[in-house]
């Protein structure tokens, strides 16, 4: 009988019983099978709070801490959390923003981190601000504050070396393998990116309960599932704090840098560049400002001119040259060079500072009196060596020299982005003179000129090898590694390798090239560089310096060059110093060396040196031409964003009538404490240049010149 022709009470217990069925079943699912809802409820109730980790510390030789770590808080938004009825108004005037900003920054979470993953919202929060937004956090569901340890450079220097943190872009991301997530921190310069494995440490997280309120208010399970934060580890570095601090005040208004290293190790114990300026303004809540400033600084004070600032060495690489002759056998110490005060055997004169006969009459002699023609003589003989074949033949081995010297190479520092300088090639001269040229057509090689640049650092490094007679150890930062395990010692490993490119070479010969250097203290151009009680060697150095601007070649003051190292019997330190536009290698990048070797050596200054200390940190040597070229370059920047965003509010001041244009540089001047003014009179005529590499204070009359002046 039909199901339906029985009673109607029996039908609707059988519907009952179904649901009834169903119920059970579907409870069984929920309860025993399935977790969607259990998630979701954990979505709700449950906060996974990231605990950032304290990045390593980097201790200077001493193990004294050069960067450190602080507390601050950044604001994190989940979007997919901010309710519709979301009080935008009070949370905009909490934080200082307009309502545009707060959806720009919504919508660029959620481009960048999806809905339902957190983002910073607003990155390094000042305490004021985040007081404000604690006792309002109630009120604004989907926001949360979360602890960051930040960098902290308790000795206010060592910017350009140390690096700065950031938080990671996409590109970060990828290249990590996804290892990184949107929210973390990564070194994004200087040793901060170059050990960031080990600075780093671990992420942990914290599962936490949140109220009705979106409060969070305990642990969830206690804390069972939490995992640990780890810090990162620390390094040791060989950098001495005290001569950092020295300096970088010395380059205080200058452009140019200085290079300090141990001989012994190859370990940097200063590395300064100007314009300075100090590491904390790249952290904090104004660090975003304060880049972009710097960024549209023609100054460029986040360059870091030890590894990337390029000139030519001038007379400063008079000894590697000599170093060249002797082991190719062209000179020996004895050899000499008959100049009266120029080189003529090229059809051209390039100039000497000496005319009296017998300064150039052996290698110590040549170097202590910085003779021009007997190290342009001696590069020829080098390239035009007849035992090699011809001179492309033997210019290619003098660049085999400059490159195992360290020159127009990367040496390999601990930093990223180290320039490797410029020493030309044989394809270069073949380009420009179409195949046809010789060693008179860039004799000027063989006293740091032509088209040769080098690095701050590369110029240190040669110092050391000389001091070392023929070795040298990559220059690098960090000694040891905090905790070092095997993989750390293979990333050390290159550091602690001894280089030996010229250790053939007899002691006889070296000490000839290294008295030639003392004797530039005791008698020559370095006499500023003496120290009592330490024998030092040294070598000035004055490059021609030229800028191009509104079109045009302009000849500024030269490059003040200077290296030197000491004590002569036993190294301990050699350095490096270049400051552009200031002039002869004496005047001042020679008491700038004095006075580091003398903290370093003594740890102590002498009066004159202290006197030196105040004279040099007050005086600025800025170039004059970065007024004109500021104005420039904004000009055109804003003629950009002009056209860009159809806002002409920052172009208005550079229109005509609306601002004084800035005078063209005719000269360039230094500026010292009492306002005094040293002006560059070089002239320069049509075809009349003389080779000047060196100074010498007794010479009160210029040198005629015939052909090339440099």
């Amino acid at each position: 009988m039909s199901v339906f022709n029985k009673s109607r009470s029996y039908v609707i217990r059988i519907i009952f019983l179904a649901v009834f069925i169903i119920i059970v079943a579907q409870l069984a699912n929920l309860q025993l099978v399935s977790n969607k809802y259990l998630e979701l409820a954990k979505n709700n109730a449950i906060f996974q709070k990231i605990v950032y980790p304290e990045r390593g510390i980097i201790y200077d030789r001493k193990g004294r801490a050069i960067l450190n770590n602080t507390i601050m808080f950044d604001l994190m938004v989940t979007p997919a959390e901010v309710k519709r009825n979301f009080d935008t108004t009070a949370f905009c005037n909490l934080l200082g923003i307009d309502t545009a900003e707060f959806r720009s920054r919504i919508v660029n979470a959620i481009i960048k981190n999806s809905r339902v993953r957190p983002s910073i919202f607003h990155s390094l929060l000042t305490p004021e601000m985040q007081a404000r937004f604690e006792e309002n956090s109630w009120r604004f569901p989907g926001f949360v504050l979360q602890q960051r340890p930040i960098r902290t450079y308790p000795y206010n220097v060592g910017a350009h070396f140390l690096g700065y943190i950031s938080e990671v872009d996409a590109k970060d991301i990828e290249r990590s393998g996804n290892f990184y997530k949107m929210g973390d921190y990564v070194g994004k310069n200087g040793l901060e990116y170059s050990y960031e494995k080990v600075l780093m440490g671990q992420r942990g997280v914290q599962y936490m309960i949140k109220d009705n309120k979106n409060r969070l208010v305990g642990h969830y399970e206690n804390g069972e599932f939490d995992t640990t934060a780890v810090a990162g580890r620390g390094l040791k570095t060989f950098l001495d704090v005290d001569l950092q601090v020295l300096a970088e005040k010395l380059l205080t208004n200058k452009v140019g840098s200085v290079v300090a290293i141990d001989p012994k190790t190859g370990g940097i114990l200063a590395m300064a560049s100007g314009p300075v300026f100090n590491p904390n303004d790249l952290t904090g809540p104004d660090k975003n400002a304060n880049y972009a400033k710097m960024v549209l600084n023609v100054r460029a004070p986040l360059l870091n001119r030890g590894i990337k600032g390029m000139y030519p060495p001038g007379s400063t690489f008079k000894p590697l040259g000599g170093l060249v002759g002797l082991d190719e056998g062209v000179i020996t110490p004895a050899s000499g060079y008959p100049c009266r005060g120029g080189y003529y055997a090229c059809g051209r004169r390039v100039g000497c500072l000496e005319t009296w006969a017998g300064h150039a009459a052996n290698l110590r002699l040549a170097i202590a009196h910085s003779c021009n023609s007997f190290f342009v003589n001696t590069y020829r003989l080098t390239v035009d060596n007849p035992s090699i074949g011809n001179v492309k033949k033997g210019f290619e081995k003098w660049q085999q020299y400059m490159n195992k010297l360290g020159l127009g190479v990367r040496l390999g520092v601990d930093l990223p982005s180290e320039d490797k300088g410029n020493i030309p090639t044989v394809a270069v001269y073949d380009k420009e003179y179409r195949g046809s040229w010789n060693s008179c057509t860039n004799l000027t090689l063989g006293i740091g000129q032509d088209k040769m640049l080098v690095t701050p650092l590369q110029l240190a490094n040669a110092a050391c090898i000389i001091a070392n007679k023929g070795s040298y150890y990559t220059p690098h930062f960090v000694d040891s590694i905090e905790g070092e395990t095997a993989a750390d010692a293979k990333i050390l490993a290159k550091y602690r390798t001894k280089h030996e490119v010229l250790t053939h070479i007899s002691d006889t010969a070296y000490n000839a090239i290294i008295d030639g250097m003392h004797d530039v203290v005791t008698q020559g151009t370095a006499r500023v560089a003496m120290i009592p009680g330490i024998n030092v060697c040294a070598k000035t150095g004055t490059a021609e310096n030229y800028t191009v601007l509104d079109g045009r070649r302009i000849k500024l003051k030269d490059n003040s060059m200077f290296v030197c190292f000491a004590p002569k019997e036993n190294p301990k330190i050699a350095i490096a110093v270049a400051v552009e536009n200031a002039g002869f290698g004496a005047t001042w990048a020679g008491p700038i060396a004095r006075i580091l070797m003398e903290k370093y050596l003594l740890d102590s200054l002498t009066n004159k040196s202290k006197a030196d200390l105040d004279r040099i940190s007050k005086t600025d040597l800025m170039p004059s031409y970065f007024v004109r070229l500021q104005y420039k370059t904004d000009s055109i920047r804003a003629e950009q964003w002009a056209k860009i965003r159809k806002d002409s509010t920052r172009l208005r001041k550079y229109l005509k009538g609306k601002v004084t244009r800035p005078a063209e540089p005719k000269r360039d001047s230094v500026v010292n404490r009492n306002n005094k003014k040293e002006d560059n009179k070089a002239k320069q005529p049509a075809r009349l240049t003389v080779f000047l590499t060196e100074e010498k204070k007794h010479h009160r009359k210029p040198v005629a010149a015939t052909d090339e002046q440099i």
